[in-house]
């Protein structure tokens, strides 16, 4: 075991170095010192969070007929926090201690006393503060009694500050899409069963954050809240469920996520939210632990009550055979973006011996991405920087960039180029050498195999789209 946890600690190190240096993830405001877990994407973090959200929405939206897309603002009245409990109901355990005044979430050094909380209490029992050792400075018996800690972000609408006009920023997207349900539904023509998807930023004011992008202040969720007829059985919600859990599984295998690292936990009664009746992890085992990747649950009609009860509109459903009307079910499935880049670049990058022109044998790196997700999809390299061959490499890029991401570099020697290439998971090298300019072929390079293909210029375009499918 220790010697897995040296291996999948390397690892890491190796994923955010190589996403350093290569412009997936740089540290955020660095130049003035940095900002507490912090981090903006590069130019490739860019294109491969986009590319993630993108098929998300291709798959769960475009391609399907009963999901439509809504984009809701980041800051809502304050009144939808009320109603759905997120103004009471939504604090973390904090602890601090009293020598190097660090705080921490009890939760996370495994301080599990009960405190009560809008909606009921933390259900558990457990290690006490007393006696307990400060994980930063290791000073005993200087930690405070827990106290509960909202984590919603709180700022003022208008030019001044007032309680009256205070509002917050969203902690999840999920609740715009039922204070937005009747509009959608209005709109859309949908009939049950039908589902409201949305990609967006939220904000949670963390005690403790960290592990990369794992845990972060502001981050983005990709959700959809699924809405149902109110079931009769069991078996009328759980057959949703249980489609919506396939479809995460699906989903985890068209973005190259290592699926043995995978593991589904049931959430106990004890431990879910309040407006749970079943709540499934996606559990992912990174270097620093296994921990939640994704999340499934059954909502019930808790939010939808809510919102009709506080606001006093009605949100039900007419069923247009039978003109009976009720409050819609809901089943949620939610993925956290920047969760899914790490397990993404974790599950890619791989270390493998590779023969050099000359024979010898040196260590390639490669982010083994899907094409769907990999920033570029295709490198044009023309083998040197001879005008002649720059030339007929221009051109070739300007037939690709249309209908691929298409990356263009002329600078170092060609194997240098390929390594490169690897490293930031580019599926195809096409590179332009003196012989194109009598055969007008190109030499195309897989990423994963290394085989190359001599491939004529006029079918480039159809032998790309038949090898990035």
């Amino acid at each position: 075991m220790p010697r897995k946890e040296t291996i999948d600690s390397e690892l890491m190190d190796k994923v955010v170095k190589l996403a350093r240096n290569r412009g997936f993830i740089f540290p955020g405001s660095e130049i003035y010192g940095g900002l507490q877990n912090s981090w903006d994407y590069g130019p490739l973090g860019t294109e491969l969070k986009k590319n993630i959200k993108d098929l998300w929405w291709k798959v769960f939206v475009h391609e399907r007929p009963d999901v439509v897309g809504i984009d809701a603002n980041v800051i809502m009245s304050t009144r939808v926090w009320e109603a759905s409990g997120h103004l009471e109901g939504f604090k973390d355990v904090l602890v601090e201690c009293r020598e190097c005044h660090e705080r921490f979430r009890a939760d996370e050094l495994g301080i599990t006393e009960n405190l009560k909380r809008s909606g009921g209490s933390t259900g558990r029992t457990g290690k006490s503060v007393r006696g307990a050792a400060c994980p930063k400075c290791n000073a005993k018996n200087k930690l405070t009694e827990p106290k509960l800690f909202n984590t919603m972000f709180k700022t003022s609408l208008g030019p001044v500050e007032s309680s009256e006009n205070a509002v917050y920023l969203r902690p999840e997207t999920a609740q715009a899409m039922f204070v937005d349900f009747a509009e959608v539904l209005r709109v859309s023509r949908q009939k049950l069963p039908f589902g409201i998807a949305q990609i967006g930023k939220a904000f949670r004011n963390e005690i403790t954050t960290g592990n990369y992008i794992f845990r972060l202040r502001e981050f983005e969720q990709m959700e959809i809240e699924y809405f149902i007829e109110p079931p009769k059985t069991r078996k009328d919600w759980e057959k949703y469920f249980d489609h919506w859990l396939g479809e995460i599984r699906r989903w985890l295998e068209m973005i190259g996520v290592d699926t043995k690292r995978v593991k589904e936990v049931e959430v106990r009664k004890e431990e879910r939210a309040h407006y749970s009746e079943k709540t499934v992890d996606i559990e992912f085992q990174y270097p620093f632990g296994q921990k939640e990747l994704y999340g499934l649950a059954y909502r019930t009609d808790y939010d939808l009550k809510a919102h009709e009860r506080h606001s006093g509109k009605s949100v039900k459903y007419r069923d247009p055979e039978t003109g009976e009307e009720f409050i819609p079910h809901v089943i949620e499935p939610s993925l956290g973006v920047e969760r899914t880049i790490l397990a993404v670049l974790l599950s890619a990058y791989i270390e493998e011996k590779a023969k050099t022109a000359k024979g010898t044998e040196e260590t390639r790196i490669v982010l083994k991405l899907p094409p769907a997700i990999a920033p570029y999809k295709v490198a044009v390299l023309p083998l040197s920087g001879t005008p002649e061959l720059v030339a007929v490499a221009e051109d070739v890029r300007r037939t690709l960039a249309p209908l691929f991401s298409v990356d263009f570099d002329v600078t170092q020697s060609i194997g240098k180029r390929y390594r490169r290439q690897d490293e930031i998971g580019t599926p195809c090298c096409v590179t332009v050498d003196f012989d194109s300019l009598k055969d007008r072929k190109v030499t195309v390079r897989d990423r994963d195999t290394m085989k190359q293909d001599r491939v004529s210029i006029k079918t480039l375009v159809g032998y790309l789209q038949k090898k990035l499918e």
